[in-house]
């Protein structure tokens, strides 16, 4: 009853956070990509006027919940990359992944949801909705982006859960 563990965490807080934090925006994006958008589009909402607005409110909050993700994991990583936890060849590939998983999430923030918005907004309350041809386009940009996102935090990940002191 009074034995002392001997086992200690070989983990630095800053990779627990970085696996907590890809493991929650990971979790978010596939949920949000193949449970929430997928069960919009079957109850037919995406035909209906407002959709481009209920789309860019559910995208909106998610875009900026990616873009505090995304500098928590690279933070983590840059403070990472200053202790002792990490080798050195693991240092480089961690910096540009995490910054790659930044880059996605401002473009998905700032320049798709935008356009994705603007595109598919009805200005004419009189006519029927219809989705624009040039929102196909933006759907394999985002679907493009979304592929990179996952397989770039997937192999961070990965990483990171594998290194050890």
């Amino acid at each position: 009853m009074t034995a002392v563990s001997n086992l200690q965490s070989k983990r630095s807080p800053w990779q627990t956070i970085v696996l907590l934090t890809l493991g929650l925006w990971l979790g978010g994006s596939l949920i949000l990509d193949w449970v929430i958008m997928p069960s919009l589009y079957v109850s037919g909402m995406m035909k209906q006027a407002g959709f481009t607005s209920a789309g860019y409110l559910i995208f909106w909050n998610f875009n900026r919940i990616e873009l505090v993700a995304a500098a928590v994991v690279l933070t983590s990583v840059l403070a990472l990359n200053k202790t002792a936890f990490v080798s050195n060849n693991w240092r480089r590939g961690a910096v540009i992944l995490s910054g790659l998983m930044l880059a996605v999430a401002l473009i998905n923030a700032y320049f798709l949801t935008l356009q994705m918005c603007a595109t598919g907004v009805q200005l004419n309350l009189f006519e029927t909705a219809e989705v624009p041809t040039t929102m196909n386009s933006l759907h394999i940009t985002y679907w493009l982006l979304e592929a990179i996102k996952l397989a770039v935090g997937g192999t961070l990940l990965g990483w990171c859960f594998r290194q050890e002191a």
